[in-house]
């Protein structure tokens, strides 16, 4: 996350201690820093044990951060939600915890997509959205 960030000339640290914000992002244009959650998965796994490959993460409800960033390592693919858009679009809440989603294809190079319903997350993909957030 720090190199996608920076690779668009946008400066971070990490955070030494976990209190929900893994990295802190200053945006010149903007004038101040973000807060970011950063979650990851190596590779896409059988949804639900025996579905489609799909990537999921886990983020507690209470999570300070104002950005969150769901990377996908086997892919080198970043998604940046809001703290409202994760509210909106995660799939389930369990015990203060919001669960986001997404099946992939592998037979394409999937961007994403809801596993019910067909709604995709190419929108949401780091290259689409670090300038309507960051700039």
């Amino acid at each position: 996350m720090q190199y996608e960030l920076l690779r668009y000339g946008i400066e971070s640290a990490p955070m030494t201690t976990d209190t929900g914000v893994d990295l802190v992002a200053y945006s010149e244009t903007r004038g101040r820093p973000f807060t970011i959650q950063v979650k990851t998965n190596f590779a896409p796994k059988p949804g639900g044990g025996k579905g489609a490959p799909a990537l999921d993460w886990w983020v507690s409800e209470d999570c300070p951060a104002e950005i969150y960033a769901f990377a996908d390592v086997s892919s080198r693919r970043v998604w940046l939600l809001t703290q409202q858009e994760l509210v909106s679009k995660a799939q389930q809440r369990s015990n203060g915890r919001l669960h986001f989603y997404m099946s992939t294809n592998p037979d394409k190079e999937s961007l994403g997509y809801a596993r019910h319903g067909d709604e995709h997350f190419s929108e949401f993909l780091f290259e689409n959205r670090v300038s309507s957030l960051f700039q």
